[in-house]
């Protein structure tokens, strides 16, 4: 299905989203149609923020807006949709197109498995009633389906697409790039030859491949590293609750700024905890890359600025590599709670492999290492 016959079938002009490799092709339109723009389009930091912002929208307009997402995040939209949206409250009518990943039958990665068995089941928890776009989905059934949608949006509740693997095209061409030189899969390998044999925790995406990657390249176990292949926003809390329970053992997380944004609150957890050896990296490309490039907000934002008022005691911006090694090593000896935000280009290599260990046995070994230290 051509996604402009979806957006024309659906008529409503304001969407908020965080960008999904699935809905690759919506956000490829969006961006392409509208840009970033504040009346029709904005890419939010986690998908209950979208659900907010949507709300606002429609208490301000009287129309329908659109909140796209991964079903991923459909966990982050249950208390926004069971307390705000539904109608036994303020009754406010949204559209959901959802990507679905993991989709039963479907062969996809292990984070998504779960994810992908519950996902009708949890719009039908949330009485958010659906219907499933795959690649033969004719644009007549759609329409069909939108028109008994608006019914139920009329009365105040929420309706969702779920959109299948391939289900939607699009073909203009958009492409996305920043201003920066450094490679994220070059910074990656000089932490892991500053941070020697201390673990790491590692963030969703390609961050966790290039890691993995640079471990078998150099011959090393991967028993130092945690890859926190799904939970988004949420592998800075893993290193967290590493660090606090293992003082003498210096800790690095490397985390990726769209990360960071989905759940920033836990950046103030970190200050105010101040683990002495924990050393939290924010490879910085401005942009959800590895679902497809579309820019996030931290471009335009101060992260070392934030991570200072959370009360972490040294946070600094690098660019080039000779000012990473030296943070790098300086903060391997620092005896204080460290930010490093690294200024990141937008690509990774074409061949970039995935782990060929499962998430059980990365935990296993992770843990066993722990125990060892």
């Amino acid at each position: 299905m051509k996604v402009e016959k979806l957006v024309e079938i659906i008529g409503s002009d304001f969407y908020t989203g965080v960008p999904d490799s699935q809905l690759k092709a919506l956000c490829n339109y969006l961006m392409y149609t509208y840009g970033i723009d504040a009346a029709h389009h904005v890419i939010a930091a986690n998908e209950g923020n979208c659900v907010g912002l949507a709300a606002g929208y429609h208490l301000a307009t009287g129309k329908v807006p659109v909140v796209y997402m991964q079903n991923s995040g459909e966990g982050n939209i249950i208390n926004p949709v069971a307390s705000l949206l539904n109608d036994k409250v303020y009754a406010i009518p949204m559209v959901f197109v959802i990507g679905w990943r993991g989709e039963p039958g479907i062969h996809d990665e292990p984070q998504h498995i779960y994810q992908g068995e519950v996902t009708i089941k949890l719009l039908d928890d949330m009485g958010i009633e659906s219907f499933v776009i795959g690649a033969d989905t004719s644009d007549e059934e759609v329409a069909a389906a939108m028109a008994g949608f608006r019914e139920v949006l009329s009365s105040g509740r929420d309706v969702a697409f779920v959109v299948r693997k391939g289900a939607l095209s699009f073909d203009g061409k958009v492409s996305y790039e920043n201003a920066n030189s450094m490679v994220r899969e070059e910074i990656i390998q000089h932490i892991v030859t500053v941070s020697g044999e201390d673990p790491v925790v590692s963030t969703t995406g390609k961050a966790s491949r290039e890691l993995f990657e640079t471990r078998e390249a150099n011959g090393q176990s991967h028993k130092y590293d945690f890859l926190t292949v799904g939970s988004m926003g949420h592998s800075s809390s893993i290193a967290l609750g590493v660090a606090l329970n293992k003082p003498g053992t210096k800790v690095w997380c490397v985390d990726g700024d769209g990360a960071v944004l989905m759940h920033m609150g836990s950046m103030a957890v970190l200050g105010a905890n101040a683990p002495k050896n924990l050393v939290h990296v924010v490879i910085n490309n401005s942009a959800h890359e590895t679902v497809g490039g579309m820019p996030t907000v931290a471009g335009s934002m101060d992260i070392v600025g934030v991570a200072k008022a959370c009360g972490y005691p040294y946070a600094v911006c690098v660019d080039s590599f000779d000012a990473l090694d030296r943070e790098l090593a300086a903060a391997k000896s620092r005896d204080s709670l460290s930010l490093i935000e690294v200024k990141c280009s937008i690509g990774a290599r074409a061949d970039l492999g995935r782990p060929t260990t499962t998430a059980l046995e990365n935990k296993e070994n992770f843990m066993g290492y722990l125990s060892s230290l």
